[in-house]
């Protein structure tokens, strides 16, 4: 009994020392404990094929990510959430594979590059997506704007 019973009051002693508590004044103003990581769009690379994510910048954590290659005419859509465009075309027509971050079913489409929800984005900083939420906007900052105007051109391109 004494077996389970040091290691578990160990480590209950380790706890509450790492969980103790610091004066408001230490924590810095932009990142309060109680607030979530901030969801952003990020571009990464891979080999020639070019990522735009909406999530939480190097995590698994992601809503929206779109994905293409130089030459590509579309682009694969992934995530939680879908951009609300009526020319969105699912890539599989047999059952969704199991998503192994989410254990649910992973969700796949193509969208056009030149469709208004991508171009809008890049043009005016806002995306219409629908989800198990419902229906709302990811919006993107001027300089996420560039940078995703930047992916359009990257994945409308004939070189890598």
């Amino acid at each position: 009994m004494f077996k389970v019973l040091i290691p578990a009051a160990a480590s209950i002693a380790l706890v509450a020392f790492a969980a103790r508590t610091q004066p408001l004044d230490s924590v810095m103003p932009m990142q309060a404990a109680s607030e979530a990581p901030a969801m952003a769009w990020h571009l990464s690379h891979e080999a020639s094929m070019a990522k735009l994510a909406y999530g939480v910048a190097n995590s698994d954590q992601l809503a929206l990510m779109v994905t293409c290659s130089p030459g590509d005419s579309t682009a694969v859509v992934y995530g939680d959430v879908q951009p609300a465009s009526a020319r969105l075309i699912a890539a599989s027509q047999g059952p969704a594979p199991l998503d192994p971050m989410s254990g649910g079913d992973a969700v796949e489409t193509r969208l056009s590059l030149h469709d208004a929800s991508l171009t809008g984005l890049a043009s005016r900083g806002s995306m219409l997506v629908q989800g198990e939420a419902g229906r709302f906007n990811l919006s993107a900052t001027s300089a996420e704007r560039r940078m995703i105007a930047g992916f359009l051109a990257y994945c409308g391109s004939s070189r890598a």
